[in-house]
């Protein structure tokens, strides 16, 4: 198992699509090589960025085990496996246990079905028991409808194969978060604005959307950081932050997936519900991005 130990910045990646709107290999294995030149040190495959809800079960199973050779031992896997339903959950999180490549599972809070705190107690603890690989809790309140509280998520710390949290909440969050849970739990931040702040105030670092576009820039900050050069990491966060809005100025992947395919990387266009860029998205985010607009246009659908 690849570990996450001093793994700061995360990409979430995106799942290419073909013109036949299946899963392009060839052009995930090319944007994952890139991804780990511009400084990714893991992955996660499968979450919300790789549109998972418009997936089967069978073309999730391939993707995870095709990715898992992509990678190759290179940085850490994290697969998503989670649902709002507690038995398919932990089924399925078994079955990609058993995938070679895979090290990790993010397993979200349950959404729709608005569980309780103890039911989410009871959801993780079910899920961490038929899992063989450690868990990472994915807390996102704005797309599960309920959110898991901090005490919550200190409870379930306490169980060795839940080993971090991927946080979509508040700054302040993280910080009780690395307070209060054991050394060896892993807080990630899955906000790009944080990505900073976040590694501040003793989090891991970030799963990341921009990094897609902006893994060099995210890199260099990280490494001014740590070189003690607060006002060069400061200066290149305030420089990032206006660019990492854009990438979800329209619903995400669409923005990311439009500049990618403009850079070359042919990875398609999104899964209904989500749509691609039209003309008029593409302008706007050309503008918000600095971007030619004639390199989107050409991208956008018609």
């Amino acid at each position: 198992m690849t570990t996450l130990k001093n793994v700061d910045l995360m990409t979430a990646i995106i799942t290419p699509f073909d013109e036949n709107d299946q899963i392009n290999y060839d052009a995930l294995e090319k944007l994952t090589n890139h991804l780990i030149d511009t400084g990714s040190k893991g992955f996660v495959i499968g979450g919300t960025t790789g549109e998972t809800p418009t997936l089967t079960h069978d073309e999730k199973i391939d993707l995870y085990t095709r990715f898992g050779q992509i990678i190759g031992g290179r940085v850490p896997v994290i697969a998503g496996t989670g649902s709002n339903n507690t038995r398919e959950t932990a089924a399925f999180t078994k079955e990609v246990s058993e995938i070679a490549g895979v090290d990790y599972e993010l397993v979200v809070v349950p959404y729709y079905n608005k569980p309780s705190q103890r039911g989410m107690v009871a959801h993780f603890m079910a899920v961490a028991d038929a899992a063989e690989k450690p868990i990472i809790i994915y807390n996102i309140p704005g797309r599960t409808g309920v959110t898991m509280a901090n005490d919550t998520v200190v409870t379930l710390s306490q169980n060795p194969n839940i080993i971090g949290v991927k946080q979509c909440t508040s700054i302040d969050d993280i910080e009780f978060l690395v307070e209060h849970t054991p050394d060896d739990f892993y807080v990630y931040s899955g906000e790009d604005a944080q990505a900073l702040s976040a590694r501040v105030v003793g989090g891991a670092g970030v799963i990341s959307v921009a990094s897609h576009l902006y893994g060099d820039q995210i890199r260099a900050m990280y490494d001014a950081l740590y070189a003690g050069d607060l006002t060069k990491a400061g200066g290149l966060k305030r420089q990032l932050t206006p660019k990492m809005a854009a990438c979800f100025m329209f619903p995400s992947p669409s923005p990311v997936k439009a500049v990618l395919n403009a850079q070359g990387y042919n990875v398609g266009g999104c899964r209904l519900p989500i749509q691609s860029l039209n003309d008029d998205e593409s302008r706007q985010l050309a503008v918000a991005l600095g971007m030619d607009a004639d390199a989107l246009l050409s991208q956008s659908v018609k």
